[in-house]
């Protein structure tokens, strides 16, 4: 969904200008009466979903608005609760002091979001809320499971489970005690961990799960926006605390994520080049879905070498990617061109010499699978022979996804970018062109 889609109704009336705002003052009849309206400035991701759910996840970088939706949620609930109904809410955080200082005391806790007329009592002696409606909700603790034997709830907010300490305890006594009520039900607001009970969380029939990134939120001052993508743009933290991508290691990965962390170098970092070569690993056929690899790397002075572009790309027939090859070679000036022959690899030759571009290309031939063609090369990041330059998501994926001893696990049918890189590093630090010298910058 696009971010036009779940734009807030807000956003929406200040892009159709003072026509907006008219028929908007026209149908309500007082426009200040939207300044408490939640439902008027939130992001439609940070509204309950619709449907039979037991759990909804709201799992999504840091800024994005997770406390203040969770806040509106409970607010809502407490304050439509009928007579004589049993309105119980479970307010979970990683501590009782953060679930106080955030949920209930922060600038979007509890107390900052709701109107003087309809504020809650708070009794922090007790970790309690009392709302006019008869509602109630107490504080709890992802440290203490114990203290969830013997109440019970109707609805439950839990905080930033992914970093509760007894996550899994705390969450299973919290369920038992989702028995009051007429439609028992609990929100999770979470930055990504890759944590057995989040996991568990999301793979539940009944879970309803909303993702969001940083950047999404426009409350945001831009300067804080760019500069966090400036800094953690593509890195594993930046796309597990900005992007909200729930990030997993792959038992027996040969490129474990600790392994990518600690190959990663800024582009300050880059030393001047010996050689540069560009790989493809094309795709199989057309129409298959496979990307078509196209990895740019680099040979450095101090024999490092260097992955310094992904620029793969999808969805073209073989003409199409065969010029993408070309386009990226004539933009780094590239010694030498490395393309898989098995399925294609003329192609990309047939294509170059149309273009009349003077480039040595030479055709490789796999005669072993991806993986073990990737494990002396995993071995030259072990050995810091290798780095990676900047971030590169779906490369990095993938090179996770390829297992010691045989085996892919990542995203998509093949890892045709990891692939490349293969080649690539293959050529710069294990190939018979290694030793060709030609001094360069970038």
């Amino acid at each position: 969904m696009t971010m036009q889609a779940n734009m807030s109704v807000a956003a929406q009336v200040a892009r159709a200008g003072g026509a907006g705002l008219a028929a908007l003052t026209h149908a309500t009849g007082d426009w200040r009466a939207l300044l408490r309206d939640w439902s008027f400035w939130a992001d439609k991701r940070q509204l309950p979903p619709d449907g039979d759910w037991r759990t909804w996840v709201i799992m999504a970088g840091r800024g994005f608005g997770k406390t203040r939706a969770g806040a509106e949620w409970v607010r809502s609930v407490a304050e439509n609760a009928r007579a004589g109904e049993t309105v119980r809410i479970a307010l979970v955080g990683a501590t009782m002091e953060e679930a106080r200082a955030v949920m209930v005391e922060g600038p979007s806790g509890l107390l900052a979001i709701a109107p003087t007329a309809t504020r809650p009592v708070w009794e922090p002696s007790r970790g309690r809320l009392r709302w006019k409606s008869g509602a109630e909700a107490w504080l709890y603790s992802g440290e203490s499971p114990e203290k969830l034997r013997g109440p019970e709830h109707s609805h439950g907010w839990c905080d930033e489970l992914a970093k509760w300490s007894q996550a899994q305890a705390v969450w299973d006594n919290l369920a038992m005690t989702m028995r009051a009520g007429r439609d028992p039900r609990v929100l999770v607001t979470t930055t990504p961990r890759a944590v057995p009970i989040l996991r568990r969380i999301l793979a539940a029939a009944d879970t309803v799960v909303t993702k969001g990134r940083t950047r999404d939120n426009l409350m945001l001052p831009d300067a804080f926006r760019h500069a966090m993508m400036a800094h953690y743009g593509g890195t594993r933290l930046g796309r597990q605390e900005l992007e909200g991508e729930l990030i997993e290691d792959v038992a027996g990965s040969l490129w474990p994520r600790a392994l990518i962390e600690a190959s990663r170098v800024g582009a300050d970092q880059l030393p001047l080049l010996r050689r540069l070569v560009i790989a493809v690993d094309p795709p199989a056929g057309a129409g298959n879905g496979d990307a078509c690899g196209i990895v740019v790397a680099g040979l450095g002075r101090d024999g490092v070498a260097y992955v310094i572009e992904d620029a793969s790309v999808e969805g073209r027939g073989p003409e199409g990617w065969a010029r993408a090859v070309a386009a990226t070679a004539m933009r780094h000036q590239a010694d030498r061109v490395v393309a898989e022959a098995n399925n294609g690899g003329a192609m990309v030759e047939s294509v170059l010499r149309a273009a009349a571009f003077d480039l040595p290309l030479r055709l490789v031939h796999a005669s072993k699978g991806k993986s073990a063609r990737a494990e002396p090369v995993a071995a030259l990041f072990e050995a810091g022979r290798a780095k990676l330059v900047g971030g590169f998501a779906a490369l990095e994926d993938e090179l996770s996804g390829l297992i010691l001893g045989g085996g892919y696990e990542g995203p998509r049918r093949s890892p045709d970018r990891a692939d490349a890189m293969v080649w690539a590093l293959t050529e710069l630090m294990l190939g018979r062109g290694r030793g060709e010298v030609r001094v360069r910058g970038l």
